[in-house]
Formats: structure tokens, sequence, C-alpha cells
């Protein structure tokens, strides 16, 4: 029998089960036995919440890579290859060992049926246990207490923002979704929040398990000016940690915050310089991800992001409210059908000249006539077109030296942006700084 490829294992695992999502974790906890795979790594640092989960994953482990420290990440979804899902040191697995992986967790699968997260979820423990960790980062798929990610204890669990996403399955009130994020607490461990306002069920939760609970405005902030920020915490013995004049960030400096205080918990050396610099490293890619092309002789800015929902687009307005552009703003914009296309238009009306709207490549797509309907009675000038690319020429097309591209809405256009920037290649594409 000839070995399964990637794809093939990828093409499998999406007829393994019935259903996309079957939220619980007695199917994926019995294989997990049988795997064997017991705590993966001295330090787990586990992390939820409606938005900025990839960022504030990348600066935590951005502080302890900073640390000569072996660390792993998974994360999802991912944006052109699985092989982002699951890093180690800093290097993404490769083709080889994600078989490796999935084989293994079919060996022991029996008649257990798994989701495509949950088997790519233990493919990834799988991978960790053998890679002999100093610390491992692992980013919440969907929701929290149910969630595959959630079969593993956290030493640090983190809730980033809560706000309504994932309505089917979360629940449509801020309650209901903080109640499943707060499943990846665990008693006498710490749990942080940065969200200003959590709801009443979070805090519950905290008070049932008796952990130790850490509040952006109460026990850690930050404050930022034109020129720099700073930022206050807790370490582990409740001793107060300050720092001051850190250079400002491309990324939300609210998450780096929540994964300073994150860091600050994990008993680890406190070196100003040294935590300066790995906040700085931090990229995550399709997240206030700025690029440069070359078409057709003019060189354009292109800014990626893959907000889509209400809490992203706003905090994307903000951002762009306050970068002055000396030309146009001109956006490609695609959303799924199960997002709030009203609530992620609305905050960036003002900031966008020019809009050209797309299907994405999935059969949960808004179509583009409806998102060019909803913007002209938005009084938006919108053009439709038939694919993200077509969207994305188009605007080359018209744009300027001077304007931005902005490419949002879901991770599905960022993704075919990416695709067609790697096909510029040869055209003098090059990566532009984050921001």
């Amino acid at each position: 029998m000839t070995e399964r490829t990637l794809a093939d294992w990828l093409s499998y695992l999406e007829q393994l089960h019935p259903s996309a999502i079957e939220m619980g974790l007695e199917r994926s906890r019995v294989v997990l036995q049988r795997l064997g795979l017991g705590k993966l790594a001295p330090r787990v640092i586990t992390v939820t919440g409606t938005n900025g989960k990839g960022s504030t994953c990348a600066f935590i482990a951005s502080l302890l890579q900073g640390q000569g420290l072996k660390v792993g990440v998974y994360s999802s979804p991912h944006l052109l290859r699985y092989n982002e899902r699951v890093q180690i040191a800093g290097v993404e697995a490769t083709d080889t060992m994600l078989c490796e992986a999935f084989a293994a967790v079919e060996a022991v699968r029996g008649e257990t049926s798994l989701t495509y997260f949950e088997m790519g979820t233990l493919a990834a423990f799988w991978l960790f246990q053998q890679a002999d960790l100093d610390a491992l980062v692992l980013e919440v798929g969907l929701g929290g207490r149910l969630d595959a990610v959630n079969l593993l204890d956290p030493d640090v669990a983190v809730v980033t923002s809560i706000g309504i996403d994932h309505a089917d399955w979360l629940g449509d009130t801020r309650e209901s979704v903080a109640f499943e994020k707060a499943g990846i607490f665990r008693a006498g461990k710490p749990a942080l929040c940065g969200d200003l306002e959590p709801p009443q069920p979070l805090l519950d939760q905290v008070a049932l398990l008796d952990t130790p609970f850490f509040l952006r405005g109460r026990d850690y902030d930050l404050s930022v000016t034109a020129q720099d920020w700073s930022w206050y915490g807790l370490d582990h013995q409740g001793d107060v940690l300050n720092l001051q004049q850190l250079p400002l960030l491309d990324l939300p400096m609210e998450n780096a915050a929540l994964a300073l205080q994150a860091y600050a918990l994990l008993q680890l050396p406190w070196q100003a310089g040294a935590i300066s610099q790995a906040l700085l490293r931090t990229r995550v890619t399709g997240r206030l991800d700025r690029r440069t092309v070359n078409w057709q002789g003019k060189s354009l800015t292109l800014l990626l992001d893959v907000g889509h929902n209400p809490h992203a687009a706003e905090y994307l307005a903000q951002r762009l409210a306050n970068q002055r552009l000396p030309g146009k703003r001109l956006a490609v914009f695609g959303l799924l059908a199960d997002k709030d296309l009203p609530g992620v238009v609305a905050p960036l009306l003002a900031q966008i000249d020019r809009w050209a709207v797309a299907p994405l490549p999935t059969s949960r797509t808004r179509e583009a006539a409806e998102l060019q309907a909803h913007l002209l009675n938005s009084g938006a000038r919108v053009i439709a077109y038939p694919d993200v690319q077509a969207a994305l020429e188009a605007q080359c097309e018209v744009a300027s030296s001077g304007d931005e591209l902005l490419l949002f809405g879901s991770f599905y256009c960022v993704a075919e942006a990416l695709d067609w920037l790697g096909r510029q290649a040869n055209g003098g594409v090059q990566d532009g700084v984050t921001g």
C-alpha cells in the first residue's frame, strides 16, 4: 500500500466524522489515553477568546523563545498550509512529521470517530510529546470548555476577549460565550482575562475554582502615547512589575500586555531589554500584515487582516483612523454567511473610499451580490467581482502609488490574497513590515 501524503491525510480527515464540528471531549479523551500522552511540557499556556488569540499566542511564544526555551505552538485555522498549525522551536512541522502523527493517532483510534480538528489536535499533541519541549502554547479552536485543546490541563489559562461569534455553538450572549471560555480554567492555576468587563459566568467560574485571577484594568494594564507604551502587572508572588517606554508595536498592544502578564507568572527571567526585543520580533501572518507589491510598474501597499466579526472590525477601524494616508484606501472584502455583515461593515465605512467584494472559495460564503447590496445601501462605492483575485487585480488597476489596498473579512479572503502574492513573486513581490 502506498503511504499517504499530507494531502491524502487531510482529505481522509475531512471524511472521518459525519459533521465538521461536534462539541465534547469524550471521544478525544479516549484516544488521548490510548496514545499514552501525559503532560507535554513543563509549562502549558492555553489561550482562548473571541479575538486576539493568534497574536497573544505569538507574543507569549516569542517571550518564551527569547529566554532560549524550546516552545511548541498549536494554532488554527491555517492560511495556506496545514503545517502552519504546528510549530516547534519556531519552525512549522514538516509533511513527514504530520503524516507520522496522523498515522499514530489512526493506529489507536479504533472505532472512535474524530472530527478533522480533533484528529489534528491529537496529532499535534503526539508531535509535541516527541519534541522534549520547555513550554507549550495552545490556541483554542472554538469556545474552550468542549474544545479538544482543553484535554490538556494548562498551567496558565488566558482569555483575550469576550464577544459574540460562532453563536450556533457558543450561544448568542456574552454570558454564554464567557461560560464556554472559562471552561479552560483549572483549580489553583492562574487565569487571566484581557476583557475589561468580563461577564458574570466567567467570574463565577473563578470563584468556584478558587483560582488566582488576573484582570486587565485591575491587576495589569497598559498605557499608550504617540511615542511609546508602558505596562504594569503582577508576578507570581503578587509583587508589582513595570515596563516603561516600550517601542510601539504593529500588532495589538492590548494582546502584548496580556502576554506579558502571562509571562510574568511563569517565574522566568525579567529583563526589560530582552522582553522588548521579543515583542518587537513578533509577527502574525494575516493580522495587520503589511506587504508591498510591484504591479504593472506601480509600487502598491497591501494591508491584510483576518478580522471577521464586529469586535475585530472596530479594532481595525481604530488602527486605520490613526494612520494618515497620502492617498485613498481601497478594500477587497469577502465574508462568511454566518458572520455579522452589518456589524463588520459599519465601523469601516468611514475609512474606505472604494470597495471590491467577492465570494469566498467555500460553500459557507456570502454571495457578492448580497455584500454589494448592503454596502450600496450604506452609501459606499462598491463593485462586485467573481472571486477575490479578480477583485484584488481590479483594485490594483485603479490604485495609485499613495493608495493602500485593504484585504479583510475572512481567513479565506486573506489566504486568497497571500496565494496571489506568491504567484506574483517573480514580478517583484516583497514582504513589507507587518503593521
